[in-house]
This record gives C-alpha cells, structure tokens and sequence, in this order.
C-alpha cells in the first residue's frame, strides 16, 4: 500500500482519515495507492493560500508565467514510463492512447506559453485623451483584460491528462494569472497525484508563489461543492457529466457572490446524412460513422450519438449493420460509467419502436467492466414523440433515424436542444440547398462539421470546444484552443492613469511589442 496526499501550494496533507483506493477497471481489484479524502481544513487552507498566490502571480510578466507552463511540459514528459503504466492501471486505456494524450496535454501547455510571449491576448486598447474636445473633454482612456482570481478545476474522467489536472482548464487559468485547485477525478487519483507533483516541481523551479497550484482527493457532494462555495474561488472549470456540473453550476451561482461556472456537459452530437452524399459515399460514410460512435470505447464528449437520413435507403442501413458487427468494444474507465451505459443502453432497448441494428463485439469472460457497442434504429415519428432518445449515452451507442426528406430534417434541426458539434455529409450543391439546415445547426452547436466526423478535437486558436446549453453552461466559451483563457479574466479600464503606474501593456512606450488598438487602428508602435 503506497499512501498519496493532498498537494497544498509546496505543502503535502493528509489529515483526513476517510480513504479510497485507486482502481483498475480492467481486473476489476484494487491498485496499491490509497488516498485519504480532503478535510474541510485543507480545502479552506488550499484556497486561502491561492487566494495570497493570486496576490503576487496576476502580476507576473508573460513571460514568466509562460516559463512557468513550459516547465510544467518539461516535468510532465519527465515522468516517463511511469506514469503511462499507473494511468493504463487506473483507467483500462492502451498504452498507445496515453501516449498520445500526453503529448496532447504538453502541446497545449506549451500553446498557452506561445500566447503569453507574443502577449497581444490581453485585447489592449488606447483611446488617447481629447482635453479641448467641446462641449465635454475627453478623457485618456486604457483596457485590458487581467485574471479573476483563483479558480477550481474538476478533472474529467475519459482525458485522464489533456481534460484533467494539468489539462486545458488549468493550462488556460494558469496562463490567465490564476491560481488552480484541481479536484482529482476518483476514476484516476494516482494518475492525478503524478502530474500534481509536477507541477507542484515546476511551480518551486520557477519561483511561482506558494499557492499558485493545489491538488484536492475527494467527492464531489463534499469536497467538490465545498470548493465551489469557497469565497476565494472566482470561477470554476468542469468536464464531466450533465447531473455534475448542474450541480456545480447550481452552488456556484446560489452563492452571495455568484462566480462562473463552465462546465462542459457532453451532448449527443447530432450526423445528418443528405441525399446525394449518400449516392455518391455510403459506404466509407458508415465505415466512419461506426468508427467514429466507437472510437475509445465511445467515451469522447464529441461522440456521434444519433445519425439522420432519409428513410428507404435500405442498402446504407444495411452497409451501417456490416460495418457496426465490425467494431470491437473495450472497457470503460470505472464501474460507474459502465453501470450507467448498460442502464441507458437497457432503457433505449424497452422504448416502443426503437429496435437492436447491431452490435459489435462482446465481452469474455474474464473481462470487467467491457462495453458492447450498439446500434439502435427508429423512424423520426418515435424519435419526436420520445424526447430522452436525444439524450447522450457515454459509450459506444448510437441511434440511426429515419426521415422522410428535407422539411423533416430541418425541422427535427429546429428542436435540437444544445450540442458540441453537428455534422452534415453533403456535396457543395447541395450542401447550398440545404444552408437552411446550415444556420439552424450554428445556432444549436459550437462546432459544425462538414463531410467528416466529431470524435477528435484539435487543439488550436481557431477551436470552439463548447455550445449552447445543456452541452455547456456558458454558450460564449471554449475549453479547446487559446480562446479558452478569456473564461477566466474580466475587462479592466484605467482612466487618466499616469503611465509610469500603467501595465506594461498600456503603456505609452511598447516595450512588449504586443498588437494594441490605439484611437481605432491595430498597430504595434508606440504610442508618440
């Protein structure tokens, strides 16, 4: 048994005396690491030291906290083969995949770094005083934006690094100016703790002030909440399930002082199939499609849940039957999730006029926690007088619609409620025909994709990982891409401020080089 505990600041703690094991989804027994929950002392104590931390680190140059990130990436790739095998112990992942995912989370890391040095994110404007304008004068006026504050992360469950403690949410509040306490996600605490100590060497390597980054072992009712209520936390990140970040949403903003809460729900991801693509493609449509539904076991918030095409296609139905026997199930990454797909799995099974197309390969017997993919099938008539159908199952399930041409489908568009990402397959005449469908789904999503698939998120500037609600709780928001740090800064605006007190990115000098909007035109130079 190896003990594990609460990172707080430069500190460790583990004063709580309830405790929990880490897990093995795949032999279903526990691992050696065994952590002590947080008490209510050490959540105060790690958000009373944040609170100093933010003091001291919203004030730090670009180029620190950007040296800061990228000595976070550097520790990170530090851990080596170790923490590769403690994650694929915890979460039942390949090897491969953990790879890749941090090599994902160091890039991103090292993306916020790149936009703290060029440093033309903070949107710096200068309207230079008018003091005979007449009949008022007209005041020097400069904005920027600056950190809100300390901010709390939840880590999800299916990235247990690139969405987790040293994922996009506490890369892009970090590079904001905000210290982060990260609630380790139960799924992956030791893989949490690894990765926590890193940063935690990175943040002593750098000279960052104690507080600046902690590391909470806890529930989410209890600890979760706890934080969330905590006066010191000025907002909060989460990607997870709709019941938890409601939850999260609903204590954040019942406080005296209400703080933001993006919180990234997951949705179903709406496909719609039109005409000619379909002549032209069907067959590598439904090879993607199955690929796409089950691609790491279903357990993408991107995942294609519901396919819509026009009824009497009988032989795409039946190359999408073909190419769903062909998929391969896996096991999720904590008994919670598997007992909560084959529950939605169950319930879809008993709703009158959805039926069984296919499914993919099943579990041996040896196997724990194994989820069989599935295809259902119905016509758009069940789909509309069900609502639950649109809802999302986390695994490797999905739904084929019937429809019965293009005012259907427009208008099964028009009830949608929010998702991540809808994707139509389309030629370009007919994708022209159908701008209709077009604009409904720009306004029900924050990603539309065309002639591809949404299980993969690329992390760029040009990213929109996010959308109306229920996906998310802040429609204006992304938790992919550079976007991501205005989540956790305000507007700020100095009026007639002598310039040796101004921010270096204010001033009339430009020492930084960064892009300004100086009088209504975006220049780099100096203010004369």
């Amino acid at each position: 048994m190896i003990k594990k505990t609460q990172i707080i600041g430069f500190n460790t703690s583990a004063e709580g005396t309830e405790t929990f094991y880490s897990f093995n989804p795949a032999t279903g027994v526990n691992n050696e690491y065994v952590f002590a929950k947080a008490t209510t002392e050490e959540v105060n104590l790690a958000a009373e030291k944040a609170a100093a931390a933010f003091q001291l680190y919203y004030k730090k140059s670009g180029a620190e906290k950007a040296a800061f990130l990228e000595c976070i990436a550097e520790e990170i790739n530090n851990t080596g083969v170790h923490l590769i095998t403690v994650c694929s112990s915890e979460t039942g992942l390949p090897q491969a995949r953990i790879e890749s995912e941090r090599g994902r989370t160091v890039n991103q890391l090292k993306m916020f770094a790149a936009l703290l040095r060029e440093g033309s994110w903070v949107d710096a404007r200068i309207e230079t005083a008018i003091p005979d304008r007449a009949p008022l004068p007209k005041p020097d006026i400069r904005y920027m934006q600056i950190a809100l504050g300390p901010v709390a992360v939840f880590g999800a469950s299916n990235f247990p690094l690139a969405f987790s403690v040293a994922g996009g949410d506490t890369a892009s509040a970090l590079a904001a100016g905000c210290p982060v306490i990260v609630k380790a996600h139960s799924a992956h605490p030791a893989t949490s703790s690894i990765i926590g100590m890193a940063i935690q060497t990175a943040a002593i390597k750098t000279n960052m002030p104690d507080g600046v980054f902690s590391l909470l072992f806890g529930d989410g009712p209890t600890t979760g909440i706890q934080l969330v209520k905590h006066p010191h936390i000025k907002a909060v990140g989460f990607t997870g399930s709709y019941k938890g970040g409601k939850a999260l949403y609903d204590a954040a903003v019942s406080r005296p002082k209400p703080i933001p809460v993006y919180a990234e729900m997951g949705s179903s991801n709406p496909v719609f199939i039109l005409p000619q693509a379909m002549k032209e493609r069907a067959a590598a449509i439904a090879a993607g499609y199955a690929g796409s539904v089950t691609l790491g076991v279903g357990q993408f918030c991107t995942n294609p849940g519901i396919l819509f095409y026009n009824e009497n296609e009988d032989a795409f139905k039946n190359l999408l039957q073909q190419e769903f026997e062909k998929t391969n199930g896996g096991v999720m990454l904590a008994p919670a999730i598997y007992q909560s797909y084959s529950k939605a799995v169950e319930q879809q099974l008993h709703v009158n006029g959805v039926a069984q197309l296919a499914t993919g390969s099943a579990a041996k017997d040896s196997e724990s926690n194994y989820a069989t993919p599935i295809l259902f099938e119905t016509s758009s008539v069940t789909f509309e007088s069900n609502p639950e159908l649109s809802e999302e199952i986390f695994g490797p399930a999905s739904i084929a619609v019937t429809t019965r041409g293009k005012e259907e489908m427009i208008s099964i568009a028009k009830k949608l409620s929010g998702h991540l990402t809808a994707t139509v397959h389309g030629t370009e005449t007919e994708l022209a025909e159908y701008k209709e469908l077009l604009h409904i789904l720009e306004q029900k999503v924050g990603r539309v994709v065309i002639n591809g698939f949404p299980t993969g998120v690329e992390v760029c500037s040009a990213m929109v990982h996010g959308g109306p609600f229920p996906a998310t709780t802040d429609s204006k928001s992304t938790s992919v891409g550079t976007a991501a740090i205005n989540r956790f800064t305000r507007p700020v605006c100095y009026q007639n401020m002598p310039d040796v007190l101004l921010p270096a990115e204010l001033k009339n000098e430009n020492t930084l080089g960064i892009w300004r909007l100086i009088n209504g035109e975006k220049t780099n130079k100096d203010l004369n």
